[in-house]
């Protein structure tokens, strides 16, 4: 009788799970929506293909995820830059700072963002991240402008990233603040 072959320990991992949502966001970045896969996303992950139906039901489980931490993200900072506001016209001056260093200063979270709204377009359940991103961003600007004016603003500031993002000329700062302050006269 053979002596029984050891069974090799299991390597207790506990942030897999993070690491495959950070993973996610990263394959989405380099190869968009339509090139992740579970096999992208668990080789960049460096963890065995099976951990990702480990941890999630399905593909769209991990968009959901992972688009949903990078909406919590932005939003995070849209909240910290508008409270540090005392007054509107600082408020205006965040949102400038928002769109030209936050949004549009990060070409990984830009392109994350364009997935995002691409996405959300056809995909209810991202669509349901993007209304709550939206949400959070209409209270942080209702710390200083009405609840219209808020909402307005809000795609002004939404399509100011698109346009930029997808222009062969973007917007300067300059143009950016001038379009913000115009607005809100």
């Amino acid at each position: 009788m053979s002596a029984p072959v050891p069974r090799r320990p299991r390597r207790h991992d506990p942030g897999r799970r993070e690491r495959l949502v950070e993973a996610a966001l990263g394959v989405i970045a380099e190869r968009g929506v339509a090139g992740t896969t579970h096999r992208e996303i668990a080789r960049a992950a460096d963890v065995p293909l099976g951990s990702m139906t480990y941890h999630f039901a399905s593909l769209d489980e991990v968009l959901a995820e992972a688009f949903t931490r990078h909406a919590d993200a932005v939003a995070r900072v849209f909240e910290e830059r508008l409270s540090a506001a005392r007054d509107p016209e600082e408020a205006a001056e965040a949102v400038v700072t928002l769109v030209s260093d936050d949004l549009l200063g990060s070409p990984r979270g830009l392109v994350l963002t364009v997935e995002l709204y691409v996405a959300a377009a056809r995909d209810p359940a991202l669509r349901a991240v993007t209304q709550g991103w939206m949400a959070r961003s209409r209270r942080a600007l209702e710390r200083h402008f009405d609840a219209t004016t808020a909402r307005e603003l809000d795609a002004l500031i939404e399509g100011l990233v698109l346009h930029s993002a997808l222009s062969t000329d973007p917007m300067s700062p300059a143009q950016l603040r001038h379009a913000v302050h115009r607005f809100l006269r």
